[in-house]
């Protein structure tokens, strides 16, 4: 087991099994030192625990647990780039995260959603986890999810 494995199973989590893809893609390719993941929804044992908008007020995903979604999203990005590369000590950076939150119109904390993806990384990865980051907001995504993840990790031979 990695020592990122070791540093999620601390954290109570591991690293799931690959998520299928819902349309025509890869979850993850390297090209060079780079892996790139598709973008990863917050899927558990094949289903999205919550469907909807992020926001606040009656009907509307809570931001908190729009957080905890980014973060189930990075755990699945985490087993994308594992399925290219085997170890995840071969992490070297991660070196960009984007994310994307189903938002309601007048929503505007994005980047405190996408913060559970990033803090998870950071925890998992440690220094090498520190990384740039785009935090979009968008009227909707694939099956209704309110949020989804892309990675880019380099790696080292």
């Amino acid at each position: 087991m990695s020592a990122v494995e070791d540093r999620l199973t601390q954290m109570g989590l591991s690293v799931p099994d690959l998520a299928a893809p819902v349309a025509s893609y890869v979850p993850a390719l390297q090209q060079g030192n780079l892996v790139f993941t598709s973008g990863q929804l917050p899927f558990v044992d094949g289903k999205l625990p919550v469907t909807g908008k992020v926001g606040e007020g009656d009907g509307l995903i809570d931001p908190a647990e729009a957080a905890r979604l980014a973060g189930l999203c990075a755990l699945n990005a985490i087993a994308a780039v594992k399925s290219v590369i085997g170890d995840l000590d071969r992490v070297e950076r991660v070196v960009k995260v984007v994310g994307f939150v189903a938002s309601d119109p007048a929503f505007t904390g994005q980047p405190r959603v996408i913060n559970g993806a990033s803090n998870l990384l950071g925890e998992a990865f440690g220094e090498a986890g520190v990384h740039a980051r785009s935090a979009v907001g968008v009227a909707v995504l694939p099956l209704d999810t309110p949020v989804e993840v892309e990675i880019t990790v380099a790696v080292r031979d």
